[in-house]
């Protein structure tokens, strides 16, 4: 079983919210480079991250714009007013070119399962975007509480054992070493870095994490893990 990611891992979130930056603030956004708005983004994230983290990735949008709001200079991206423009953004976030086709072939060997800080609603939309290529989908909005908190992967674990998977049949597979890689591992996931930022500088809108975990599997793209899967013996490796 493959339990994924889903905001920067299969939707580019950054390119999301540099187009919905630039839309909403106009010249004033788009006289900031894409890097410092993401950087700006990520620092915000984290900070609300420990303000409340029980609350959804998605509903978290609102603190963050109005945070981006004051440390950009751009009051029209202010989200007192909820739901703010970036949260209101969520359902024009793209897909990575690669991943609508790399889930359908990878679907066709494994069960999919989303595993994300977004909530019910994000999730479904996103879920479109990407051709709905999930079996079942695990959200902040579920458990309560949002990665990188372990409870997010016992949850998601224990959906899953009534189809008689263990821990030791899933390979988790992510973008996030902040929100994902580093627990995982610590929790004795199999996992796969898809590195979507590999040869930029910086961790983009995503919060810089402490320590960089070695995965089991690394690639920059969803792409390189669905051609490994036919090439090599990671499937074998992996639970159905």
């Amino acid at each position: 079983m493959l339990t994924f990611d889903v905001v920067g891992t299969l939707i580019d979130f950054e390119a999301g919210i540099v187009e919905c930056v630039r839309r909403v603030a106009g010249p004033a956004g788009s006289a900031l480079s894409g890097e410092e708005i993401l950087a700006a983004f990520g620092v915000a994230e984290d900070e609300q991250q420990q303000r409340t983290p029980g609350l959804p990735f998605t509903q978290m949008l609102d603190p963050i714009s109005t945070r981006l709001a004051e440390r950009l200079e751009l009051p029209a991206l202010d989200g007192r007013g909820s739901p703010s423009p970036l949260r209101l953004s969520i359902s024009g976030w793209p897909a990575f070119p690669d991943a609508p086709e790399a889930l359908a072939a990878l679907h066709r060997q494994f069960r999919l399962v989303a595993l994300t800080n977004a909530d019910n609603a994000a999730t479904r939309a996103m879920s479109r975007t990407l051709g709905d290529p999930f079996d079942d989908s695990v959200t902040a909005e579920d458990v309560g509480v949002n990665k990188p908190d372990p409870q997010v992967f016992a949850y998601c674990l224990g959906r899953q054992s009534v189809l008689g998977i263990g821990r030791s049949d899933v390979l988790h597979v992510a973008q996030s070493q902040y929100h994902d890689i580093g627990v995982a591992r610590r929790l004795g996931y199999t996992t796969c870095w898809i590195e979507r930022r590999q040869g930029r500088a910086g961790s983009g809108a995503t919060p810089a994490p402490r320590s960089v975990a070695v995965p089991d599997y690394h690639f920059s793209t969803l792409a390189e893990l669905s051609a490994a899967v036919e090439e090599a013996p990671i499937a074998n490796e992996i639970g159905h």
